[in-house]
């Protein structure tokens, strides 16, 4: 007899450029019941970027409401734009028994770990410093100055990395994928495991 867990909510969470949203597509790839949350946020678009898949795009005004409505399940101010995770679509997920994938800023993934009862929240850690400024650069959307910051705030959000459930280091990304769906595996027939509590 196969017995029914409640769906998890698993929170990605590590420093800009480390790869998380490359991780979180390769999850989403030929997997049923799961639901990829959307974060929204008042930075503008970047190229390649489409709203509502990548983020919801959001005017300053926007985001206020949603905020004076309690619609946001975390929201931080990160390089001086607002980043929120809509509450809604992710109980209404949950509700359907879908397991819920986010991916947040360090941040971000603290207040919902102190916050939400029964979420499990995965570091993502670079390889090295200096291969993180490599990504970094790589994706040529950042200064220089805005790529020393991000390194800097780096450093200090690894340091936190023994705070969350589990720490995976992104060196190659398929072997990522690999140990973060046997992380989920674990944790899906963990004995016990209780419902989330947004």
């Amino acid at each position: 007899m196969v017995v029914s867990t409640p769906p998890l909510l698993v929170v990605i969470t590590g420093p800009s450029g480390v790869g998380k949203d490359s991780i979180l597509n390769g999850l989403r790839a030929n997997r049923a019941h799961r639901y990829f949350a959307v974060t929204a946020t008042t930075r503008p678009r970047r190229k390649n970027e489409q709203d509502g898949v990548d983020y919801h795009f959001l005017s300053v005004v926007d985001f206020q409401e949603m905020w004076d409505g309690d619609g946001f399940l975390e929201s931080a101010t990160v390089y001086g734009y607002r980043y929120g995770v809509p509450k809604s679509p992710i109980r209404d997920a949950l509700a359907r028994g879908e397991d819920v994938f986010l991916r947040t800023d360090v941040q971000g993934a603290t207040y919902i770990k102190n916050h939400c009862a029964n979420v499990l929240a995965i570091f993502i850690a670079p390889p090295s410093m200096k291969e993180l400024a490599r990504r970094l650069r790589a994706r040529g959307t950042d200064q220089e100055r805005q790529i020393s910051l991000r390194l800097q705030k780096a450093i200090d959000e690894v340091a936190t990395s023994s705070s969350f459930d589990q720490t995976v280091t992104n060196d190659h990304l398929a072997d990522t994928i690999a140990k973060l769906e046997e992380v989920i595996a674990t944790e899906k027939q963990r004995p016990g495991r209780q419902p989330v509590i947004l």
